[in-house]
Order: C-alpha cells, then sequence, then structure tokens
C-alpha cells in the first residue's frame, strides 16, 4: 500500500510538472510561506497520505527540507483517527498546536540549514524538463500507442491495474481496525469504503489515466527510467525491511513493560520510541492518555515527533534526511515536553 500509492503520486507529479512546463517545481521551490503551509497541512491530515505525498515532492526537490519538517511535525499518522475517536476535545486544539509548531520548525530549518545541507542529504535530483516536441499531449494518439504497445508501457499499465484492482478487492487497503483502543469505538477496517480508500482510488485512476495517454518519449524517460526503475526497487526494499524489522520488535520486546510511570520518563520514552518509522508502538501514550495514565506533555511529545508510516519512503531516498528530519523532530518534541513539564502542564 505505501510503496503503490508513493509510486502512482510520483506519476502524477512528473505529469503536472511536465505538462505545465516545470510551474509545479519552480513554484513551489521559489515560494516560502505558501510551500510550508502546504506541507503542515497535508502532514495534519489524519493518516499518511498527506505525509507520502510531501516525500514524493520532497524526493523530486520540488519542496524544501523545512517543508518536510513542518508536514512530519503537523502529522501523527493514523494515531489521529485514534485520538479523535478517543479523546476529541484534546485532538483538535492538539493537532492545531502541531500545525503551527510544525510552520515554525519548517521555517527556522530553511532559514538556518536548508539549502545548505541540500547536497549532503543526498536526496534524488529535480524533476526533468525535456524539448517541448517531445512532451506534446495528444488524445488522437492513444490508439497508435496501443497498436505498438512497448514494454514499458505495458509494464505500467500492468502495475497499475494490479494497484487498482487490490484497493478495489480490498487487497490494498490501510486497515486501522487493528489500531483502536478497546473502548466500543470502530473504525475504518479493510473492507469499508472511507475516504482514505476513496483517494487512493482517485490517484491510482489519475495514473492510468496518464499511463494509458502520454506519449511514448514521456512514458520511459519520465515514468519508466526516472519512476519504476530508478525510485520503486529502492522504495519497496528499504519499507519491507523496516515493516519486517519492526513487527519482528514488537513482538520480542513489549514496551508497556518496560516504560516507566514518571512522567518525565514517560515523556522521554515518548519522543525515543517516537523515532520509530511505524504506526503502532506510539498508540501506548495515546491509549494511555486516554485512561488517564499518560501525562499531556508525553502525547504531546510523541504526537510531534512520531509520524507514522510517513517517514518510511524516505529511508529509500536519503537515510541522511530521515535521520536529520527525526532528529530535528526530536529535538523541538524534547524542549515542548520539557516546557509543559516545567510549568505543570
Amino acid at each position: 500500500m505505501i510503496s503503490g500509492f508513493v509510486l502512482v503520486m510520483m506519476l502524477v507529479i512528473e505529469y503536472v510538472n511536465v505538462l505545465s512546463r516545470g510551474w509545479v517545481q519552480e513554484r513551489l521551490v521559489l515560494s516560502g510561506w505558501p510551500q510550508l503551509v502546504a506541507a503542515a497541512f497535508l502532514g495534519a491530515m489524519p493518516g499518511c497520505l498527506g505525509a507520502y505525498t510531501v516525500v514524493a515532492l520532497y524526493s523530486h526537490g520540488a519542496v524544501s527540507l523545512g517543508a518536510l519538517v513542518a508536514a512530519m511535525i503537523a502529522t501523527s499518522g493514523d494515531e489521529a483517527f485514534v485520538l479523535f475517536a478517543a479523546v476529541p476535545r484534546t485532538a483538535l486544539p492538539l493537532s492545531l498546536g502541531l500545525l503551527a509548531l510544525g510552520l515554525l520548525a519548517g521555517r527556522l530549518t530553511d532559514r538556518i540549514a536548508g539549502r545548505r545541507l541540500a547536497g549532503w542529504l543526498g536526496c534524488c535530483d529535480r524533476l526533468e524538463m525535456h524539448e517541448p516536441q517531445h512532451e506534446r499531449f495528444s488524445l488522437a494518439e492513444v490508439p497508435a500507442y496501443f497498436r505498438r504497445l512497448s514494454f514499458p508501457r505495458a509494464l505500467l499499465l500492468g502495475g497499475t491495474l494490479l494497484i487498482i484492482l487490490g484497493i478495489l478487492s480490498g487487497a490494498l487497503s490501510h486497515d486501522h481496525a487493528q489500531l483502536m483502543p478497546q473502548h466500543g469505538h470502530e473504525h475504518e477496517a479493510s473492507g469499508d469504503w472511507g475516504w482514505i480508500r476513496v483517494t487512493f482510488l482517485l490517484v491510482a485512476l489519475v495514473a492510468l489515466f496518464i499511463v494509458t495517454t502520454v506519449p511514448e518519449h514521456f512514458l520511459e524517460e519520465h515514468l519508466y527510467r526516472h519512476v519504476v526503475r530508478r525510485h520503486l526497487p529502492a522504495l519497496l526494499l528499504w519499507t519491507f525491511a523496516a515493516l519486517l524489522t519492526m513487527a519482528v520488535l514488537q513482538r520480542a520486546v513489549r514496551p508497556e513493560a518496560w516504560l516507566a510511570l514518571h512522567p518525565a520518563w514517560l515523556t522521554l520514552s515518548a519522543g525515543l520510541v517516537g523515532i520509530i518509522p511505524e504506526s503502532g508502538p506510539h498508540l501506548f501514550y495515546v491509549t494511555g492518555f486516554a485512561r488517564g495514565l499518560v501525562p499531556l506533555a508525553a502525547l504531546v511529545v510523541s504526537s510531534i515527533v512520531q509520524d507514522g508510516h510517513g517517514m518510511l519512503p524516505l529511508l529509500a531516498e536519503s537515510r541522511r534526511a530521515f535521520l536529520l528530519v527525526k532528529g530535528i523532530n526530536l529535538l523541538v518534541g524534547l524542549v515542548v515536553g520539557a516546557a509543559m513539564l516545567l510549568f505543570g502542564t
């Protein structure tokens, strides 16, 4: 699901950038606060889809490091669903606070280190532009594309159709039922048509339209060689490795068994556990707060540092960028948590 969504988002981003003759990349790179606001709002969306979109944009150099930081501080991943179900009075002000904090941290990141670290982070190159005559789009040419169907188009068509069938059948879904605390609430399960599944399907259908209608040069250079051959293998391998490692560790170590009950230790542990790029371990703090066992400071720190699955795709692009963003979020989270404990909140 993660790899599929990031893949189709990359296809859409490439398409829109070329169709607009580079407007997407140039306007996003040149804008400051508008870019940060857009990234933070994408991150603030419950779930991981907004975070995946910002990572896809960052991997193409279309948004800054600060925008990525803003999105990852603003997001709470899948835990946002649980927060709104379990403690709605806390969830809304917390989400607004994370949004504001993400904007501030993102702006400071860009001002202090954004462009200076761009080369060192080793992320993907910028979106490519070619001669206009190679990137003219005409629906009248579509029948000719299928009469001489190339291997790259057949591969992309087959892969996109498999993703769509997976969504329709429920094989590719984001099951939030397993994340819910046991307090009687229900949430989106793999067989339900919630907004996440509908969004995923719509994006996949747009990708299918793109793969069907783009000229051969665009398909081979931008979609096949750049997105599929360069990005997809690393994305699949790193995502699988991270999820497998986390699954093994969660079965071997129960965080509830060793987390101390002192507020300061709980708050510190919330920041350290937040480094894990996965939904699941962070629910200890959400459910603990809902039951009055975890202080607000620990919940806030967990929400700032953790980002659900949102950062997993970045592992495939730049491990340095992944560690740097996690480090910035951890620093911000611990500073805010320490201040809250100091003032007794």
